[in-house]
């Protein structure tokens, strides 16, 4: 969401931004828009300025016993008046705000300027991929080969991009979650939170997951949204809220499963468990002070990175180009893990920063120690990792000629000491 004055003060400025992200010039119509909303306040504060008077002049006339009707048609006038003034003030107003809520957040201005993925940049790169005596297989080639992968049980349950995991498969699976959760509680400071997994509009409206991506999420039949990250809700805990200066930043973790309907994405990744309906993900958010944001992304991705160097998994760090970052993002750093089998890095976590974007859709502020009024908090957001995806990379990094797996030193302890799956 946007901020009117900013637009007034920096039209030029705003539709760069909009033209970066692929929207069209958009300030001539929205302050077009915003000048008749203000002009139309300004009557209808004119004309409630004149009741007032006039309700006075009543009284007087009144307590004097004078003739009054004439000043009584007049009120009755203006009311009328009034109401329809104040519906075009909400019709003008609506209009704005969902013209308003459906444009994306504006890019840094050093984020690589481009329409997708081919204009993003590579910023560093860690690990040597492993080289193999046999030619590597995809993480569902192994895991259906070990009876621990079985998608065609899963399409008899659920149809489609949907798999169940069985045995040690899914014992690492919580393995790997609760490895990530451990590290980023007990040693980057973020607090571990259970959250809810249905939500209301508001929720999604306030992470710009709504109103412009609803085909996106799942809905129920009484309202609710399933949430495609932990994001949403972790976010939303400071919604309508205002924060001591003192208490930022706040740093939450959560592990939770996504769902996602996937409605742009037929005909790709259908093969194996990259792409699916359902998947868990930890997923890290913090709500910092505008003036740390920057760093706090940083620190952030270090956070993600520092999981995949501990398991690892050689990957490459990509600054997201203006056209391919997230709806709410100003800035964004992908993690691409190196998957053997495919022969390529596949994204594993996504870290953004969304400045005051969401917080103003939120209405989440701080009190500055000093001075007065309060501010709009910065959120951010980052996969810490992607559960499924990790499990991913695991399998096709670590893999055996004899067609099992190894298990990471690090994941050994969360699976009672095993150290391959064969």
């Amino acid at each position: 969401m946007y901020d009117l004055r900013w637009i007034r003060e920096n039209p030029e400025a705003f539709d760069a931004g909009m033209a970066a992200r692929g929207v069209a010039p958009q300030a001539a119509d929205i302050l077009s828009r915003d000048e008749k909303a203000r002009a139309n306040r300004t009557i209808l504060q004119e004309m409630q300025n004149r009741r007032n008077a006039l309700s006075k002049q009543i009284g007087a006339a009144k307590s004097k016993g004078e003739d009054a009707d004439q000043l009584i048609a007049e009120v009755g006038d203006l009311k009328g008046a009034l109401l329809s003034g104040e519906e075009t003030e909400r019709e003008l107003s609506q209009s704005l705000r969902e013209t308003l809520s459906g444009l994306p957040n504006q890019p840094e201005a050093d984020v690589p300027m481009g329409p997708d993925e081919e204009a993003n940049i590579e910023v560093r790169r860690h690990g040597t991929a492993p080289v193999f005596d046999f030619e590597p297989r995809e993480h569902f080639e192994i895991g259906e080969a070990l009876g621990l992968m079985d998608f065609e049980a899963a399409s008899k349950l659920s149809g489609s991009r949907f798999v169940v995991l069985r045995g040690a498969l899914a014992r690492l699976e919580r393995a790997l979650s609760a490895f990530m959760l451990d590290i980023h509680s007990t040693e980057f400071g973020y607090t571990e939170t259970s959250v809810p997994l249905l939500v209301r509009e508001h929720t999604a409206f306030g992470t710009g997951n709504l109103p412009k991506f609803e085909e996106d999420l799942f809905k129920t039949t009484d309202g609710f949204y399933l949430i495609p990250t932990a994001e949403m809700v972790l976010t939303n805990l400071v919604r309508d809220g205002v924060l001591g200066e003192d208490e930022l930043p706040l740093r939450y973790i959560a592990h939770t499963p996504c769902f996602r309907s996937e409605a742009g994405a037929s005909g790709r990744d259908t093969r194996g468990m990259l792409r699916q309906h359902q998947f868990y993900k930890v997923e890290m958010v913090s709500i910092a002070h505008p003036d740390d944001s920057k760093n706090e992304l940083d620190r952030m991705t270090g956070c993600a990175e520092a999981i995949l160097q501990r398991l690892g998994i050689p990957y490459r760090a990509m600054l997201l180009s203006s056209g391919d970052m997230g709806f709410s993002a100003q800035r964004t750093y992908d993690l691409e893990g190196w998957m053997p089998g495919q022969d390529c890095y596949r994204e594993i976590s996504s870290c953004s920063n969304c400045g005051d974007f969401q917080a103003r859709r939120m209405s989440a502020r701080y009190k500055p120690k000093q001075g007065k009024g309060t501010n709009f908090v910065h959120t951010l957001n980052g996969s810490g990792l992607a559960v499924g995806r990790t499990l991913i990379a695991v399998m096709e990094n670590y893999q055996l000629a004899d067609g099992g797996f190894a298990i990471p030193e690090a994941l050994q302890p969360y699976m009672g000491g095993m150290t391959r799956i064969v």
